[in-house]
């Protein structure tokens, strides 16, 4: 049912369901400083990433994000904070990311869950995060994360777990209360290499299922990998695979929570455009810090909008 790294060196820090979603750090393909979502079930095979998270904390007073892709790690020098895992809350040693813990396996109220901490080296604002991640045996297609401050850590306004790669799936449509909104309609005539502007979105325009929040996105293309790419554009960057919804779910958000999304006209790190224009980049929650607030990221083959009511069955609250 789970996949685990064995205990020892040289084992590949990933964890999740066999046939369902799975979560990876570095050394495994891609930037460090990043959570990597693995979906296999949507056809996508070995080190193939559906999209990455990061965490970016907010000290208390102030506006500013750190970014754990962005900013260098103060152990090497190397850009990206280095994240390693542990059985452990608490304890904050760097480890070496190559010798992942297995996880803890346990019960809770009769569903098997899967558990492992994943700690960051401190953020230059003074942060120091760990995020506890955790799989259910019958949610196979959903993954909870919860963010805790460690002892030492600067005070915190907030602690955004930002899901950064919605261009790869080409998500345009993000799905509210009682309307869709695209990249088209929140920046038109967007272009260029940077990121649009955060569009904000308050809790009362957002879903909500028994009190939970519930915010997710769709593409707006019927066949995602049926299309024509810039001859600059790298093969990371061109989907396979059955397309997905893919949300965010926190059963219980403050009144505060809001939703941001920006968008890209240019995939990351180059000019090649995105086939069919400008598309979500980040799609994140973000509400006051709470430590040990949990939030629960999904992907889910669609289909069409008629499959939205089996989406939000699917996904809804546990409880």
């Amino acid at each position: 049912m789970w996949l685990r790294p064995s205990s020892g060196p040289d084992q590949t820090p990933r964890w999740g369901h066999l046939d369902g979603i799975q979560v990876g750090l570095h050394p495994t393909a891609g930037p460090r400083g990043l959570l990597r979502i693995y979906t296999p079930y949507l056809g996508h095979v070995g080190e193939r990433v559906l999209n990455f998270v990061a965490i970016e904390p907010i000290p208390a007073g102030g506006t500013q994000r750190g970014y754990s892709e962005m900013e260098h790690s103060a152990l090497d020098g190397v850009r990206g904070k280095r994240f390693w895992s542990s059985h452990e809350q608490a304890d904050g040693t760097p480890q070496d990311p190559a010798a992942p813990v297995p996880g803890v396996v346990d019960d809770a109220d009769g569903v098997e869950r899967l558990t492992v901490y994943v700690h960051s080296e401190p953020f230059d604002d003074g942060a120091q995060i760990v995020v506890r991640v955790r799989f259910r045996a019958d949610r196979p297609r959903e993954v909870a994360l919860a963010a805790f401050r460690r002892a030492g850590s600067a005070e915190l306004e907030a602690c955004v777990l930002s899901a950064t790669m919605g261009n790869f799936a080409r998500l345009r449509r993000l799905h509210l209360k009682d309307r869709v909104v695209t990249p088209a309609e929140l920046w038109p005539g967007f272009s260029g290499t940077g990121f649009a502007d955060h569009a904000r979105f308050g809790i009362d325009e957002l879903r909500r299922d028994r009190g939970a929040l519930v915010a997710f996105a769709t593409p707006d293309e019927a066949d995602l990998a049926g299309v024509t790419y810039s001859s600059d554009t790298g093969d990371g960057w061109k989907y396979y695979g059955d397309r997905a919804a893919q949300g965010w779910r926190v059963e219980e958000p403050s009144d505060d929570a809001q939703v941001l999304v920006n968008a890209r006209w240019a995939f990351w790190a180059s000019a090649s455009q995105i086939p069919g224009g400008p598309a979500y980049e980040n799609v994140d929650v973000v509400e006051p810090f709470r430590d040990g607030q949990e939030i629960v990221y999904w992907a889910e083959p669609f289909t069409d909008d008629a499959d939205l009511d089996r989406l939000a069955a699917l996904h809804g609250p546990t409880s």
